[in-house]
């Protein structure tokens, strides 16, 4: 009775807390400023275009939160000041926030139509204590203000600037997003006249006729991914295009699905549906699309025309044809596949196409890339490297698999599903093995959507099928992984390209880039940088044997203005209230007295090391620095690495004076639990698939509160970069491959070398790998033999490749890839 007493008076606390605020909001103030406010979780979190021109806000798009306190539910826009928390993933779904600082915002334009607009919050710490109670939170009834009750419409599922129309994909432009894209509607019945039809092949003199062009009848057989074209002072509410290739008994041509149509019918189009098609028109072609590889249905292909199905002017009439309806004597031709088997990859031509069919092995994290050359608001594409065998090869298939409109299935991949992957584009690079990448016409299958595809008959698919039959689950399982850092290819082994050109892999960069870099990442984006200088400390980390689950810190965000232009937006990476911060107190360099201090608490003990005089291995006992103290504390609690009793350590004999003239240190180089990928488990998928996974748009019950399983690594290395200049130095994590049966381990160039810090570096991995089956500790090389050799180090002019990768909330991955010695003026191998 107690308890139920308990949890009766907490709901009718916070029953009336967003009513109240509500009302608060309402009164002639308008705004509300609290330290004492209730948390309140939020459940979604959704994007769109914002409606002020270009140069006029920071950024290009808006955010509306839906938050609930357990009673009822309040849709509210964020400001955009407080944008930067969504880019870095601190303002998410699941999580409890509190509302410190709010306004009540009227549509000047609208009657009967206004929002809470939320201006400073404090995202609370661990999970959530409202969500627990809530069964159904659609359910929990919209919180609307009296007189507005018409508005309830618009908090449904369209933003709160009422000037758009529909949400966007929080993460990406290509995903279809809301209620407003139609799945799953029943194709017709209707009894078509196919007596008054056109071919493909009649429709160039129609284009240059002004005749009406007839219907036709038309077999879809590629599809590409959604085209969203919005930016400021676009007039059309849905701005989306897609196109499709149609074949009939004559050819193939280009089909364009444009507007509204594309909510309407995108996701009921598909390949191997047949469409009778009325009132549309055409155009000539846009020459500068992609277009798939159709060389395999060795039928005509019509370049010139393609037909347009639009909204209005006129009005498009598709008709989506039921399979049990369409007759052999309409010769519409089978669609035709080109698989290949993992053994005749090599064969193929570079940027030639091909489809793939695979068991997957390993999925490794979503990632996010800036779209680059966009003119428009910024573009973000998200994709994510699945490794696929099918047994005909030792190597597996090495897939850079992009979202292709297909969110259910992208966000669905995991080991031990069967893959199918069509019009994926070899890619062949030197000294590396060959990899396929997605193309703007892949489509994506796994298990649970292979049935009705029509290359369910393919020979080759079936012959895959036929040998996943002899296969263990068990056997498979021990070779499966999922998550953590991954990136292919690996840097060329020499480098010839010039760096400073922007396009290259990893342009070249200046260590005050890297650090706006770093500052401007936002959530699970990659980048590839390099940055030249020296290498003048390394540490070796030895992680811990097991881990404590990972606790949300609070945050405090600074108050913020409603006019932008008045108060900068903070910076999350400089936020004082996180362990591992970048800001620029703690960036600075410590004066002399500090360092003399810092290395009196030292115990050093010189080993053997004789190359340079002063170039010293230390081994620091249980005495550490304050500053050593807070990187222990910081590692244990956000990257789940903690320092040995004893400290392994290198550095330069010039590190201690080059240092008192650094201006500035980005105290990166942690290696995180998002950085390691773990064993995949069936008990373990749905945790496991979230880690994997962006940050969901909604919240849902089913959402696990799991914690992730330890991660299973011996150690890294935490490297010190000074930058050519000597005026900013970078730390950065070192994480060598040291066994075959790591994901990063495929089609890495295992030339021996002899495990010098040096070779390391330039390699990625200790040679040699060790064998899975007969692992152990002692097959490795000891830190302090590879310790012992970074005294060749010493004042060396190198080139660092780097990754970075935002993890969200403060968390900014910054790992080595390789080391190039620069000699003469040039960039050498190791």
């Amino acid at each position: 009775m107690e308890d139920n007493s308990s949890s009766s008076s907490v709901a009718t606390c916070q029953a009336s807390f967003l009513q109240r605020t509500l009302e608060c909001l309402s009164s002639s103030r308008l705004k509300l400023q609290t330290e004492e406010a209730a948390p309140v979780a939020v459940t979604a979190l959704q994007r769109y275009l914002c409606e002020q021109a270009e140069g006029q806000q920071t950024d290009s798009y808006s955010y509306d939160v839906t938050v609930t306190d357990g009673v009822c539910r309040a849709k509210c826009f964020v400001h955009p000041s407080l944008n930067h928390l969504v880019h870095t993933n601190i303002l998410r779904t699941g999580v409890d926030i509190h509302i410190t600082q709010g306004s009540f915002v009227y549509n000047e334009r609208r009657l009967g139509h206004g929002y809470i607009c939320i201006e400073q919050l404090r995202c609370a710490a661990g999970r959530s204590a409202v969500l627990p109670r809530i069964k159904d939170v659609s359910s929990l009834p919209m919180l609307v203000k009296h007189g507005m009750e018409r508005s309830v419409l618009l908090q449904s599922d369209v933003p709160l600037q009422v000037s758009r129309k529909h949400y966007l994909s929080l993460w990406n432009n290509d995903d279809p997003e809301g209620d407003i894209w139609t799945s799953g509607c029943p194709p017709s019945d209707t009894v078509l006249d196919v007596s008054k039809i056109t071919l493909l092949r009649s429709l160039e003199s129609c284009f240059r006729n002004t005749w009406k062009p007839l219907p036709l009848l038309v077999k879809i057989i590629h599809k590409s991914r959604l085209r969203y074209y919005g930016k400021f002072g676009l007039k059309i509410d849905y701005p989306y295009q897609a196109y499709f290739e149609v074949a009939d008994q004559s050819g193939t041509m280009s089909l364009v699905l444009w507007n509204e149509l594309c909510p309407e019918f995108y996701q009921r189009l598909n390949v191997g549906t047949v469409l009778y098609l009325q009132s549309y028109t055409l155009k000539q072609s846009y020459s500068n699309r992609s277009h798939p590889q159709m060389d395999h249905h060795r039928m005509k292909t019509f370049n010139s025309i393609e037909i347009c199905l639009n909204p209005r002017n006129p009005t498009s009439v598709i008709t989506v044809v039921s399979p049990k309806s369409v007759l052999p004597q309409w010769g519409l031709p089978e669609v035709s596949y080109q698989f290949i088997t993992r053994s005749e990859l090599e064969k193929l031509s570079n940027n030639s196409a091909c489809d793939v069919i695979g068991l997957v092995t390993f999925v490794g994290r979503v990632e996010r890339v800036k779209s680059k050359g966009n003119k428009g608001p910024e573009k973000y594409w998200t994709y994510r490297w699945i490794h696929a065998v099918d047994g005909t090869s030792g190597h597996p298939f090495i897939l850079e698999v992009f979202s292709s409109s297909q969110p259910e299935i992208f966000s669905r991949i995991c080991p031990m599903t069967y893959l199918v992957c069509t019009q994926m584009r070899v890619c062949k690079v030197e000294n590396s093995l060959p990899y396929l990448t997605s193309s703007c016409e892949t489509e994506t299958f796994i298990t649970g959507y292979h049935k009705g595809q029509p290359y369910v008959s393919d020979p080759k698919v079936k012959s895959f099928i036929q040998w996943t039959k002899t296969l263990k689950d068990n056997v498979v399982l021990q070779k499966t992984a999922v998550g953590g850092h991954y990136c292919y290819p690996r840097p060329p082994q020499k480098c010839t390209q010039s760096m400073s050109d922007p396009s290259a892999q990893a342009p070249l960069v200046a260590a005050a880039d890297l650090k706006r870099e770093l500052e401007t990442l936002q959530y699970r984006e990659h980048k590839r940088l390099a940055i030249q200088g020296q290498i003048t400390a390394v540490r070796y980390v030895k992680s811990p044997k097991t881990t404590e689950p990972q606790q949300t810190q609070q945050k405090e965000v600074p108050a913020v203005s409603t006019d932008v232009r008045e108060q900068a937006v903070p910076d999350t990476h400089n936020d004082p209230s996180t362990a591992e911060q970048t800001s620029e107190a703690s960036l600075a360099s410590p004066s002399v007295e500090e360092i003399s201090a810092s290395r009196s608490k030292k115990r050093r003990i010189q080993t053997s090391c004789d190359l340079t005089p002063g170039c010293q291995i230390l081994r620091a006992g249980l005495e550490t620095t304050e500053q050593e103290e807070k990187d222990s504390d910081s590692e244990s609690q956000e990257a789940r690495s903690v320092e040995d009793s004893d400290v392994l350590s290198w550095e330069s004999s010039s590190w201690p004076e080059q240092l008192q003239e650094v201006k500035e240190r980005l105290c990166q180089g942690l290696l995180y639990q998002d950085s390691v990928s773990r064993r995949f488990t069936f008990d373990e998928k749905d945790v496991l698939l979230q880690w994997g996974n962006l940050q969901p748009t909604r919240w849902a019950p089913e959402q696990t509160t799991d914690t992730i399983p330890p991660v299973v690594c011996q150690g890294y290395y935490r490297v010190t970069i000074l930058g050519i200049n000597m005026q900013i130095a970078v730390d950065a994590a070192f994480f060598p491959v040291v066994s075959a049966d790591e994901p990063r381990a495929v089609g890495l160039p295992q030339d021996p070398h002899g495990n010098t810090m040096l070779s390391c570096f330039s390699s990625g991995f200790f040679c040699p790998l060790s064998d899975p089956a007969n692992y152990s500790e002692t097959a490795l090389p000891e830190p302090e033999d590879v310790l012992e050799t970074a005294c060749e180090l010493e004042d060396m002019h190198v080139v660092c490749i780097l990754d970075l990768c935002h993890l969200g909330g403060d968390k900014a991955e910054v790992l080595i890839s390789k080391v190039y010695r620069v000699t003469d003026d040039e960039v050498q191998p190791n």
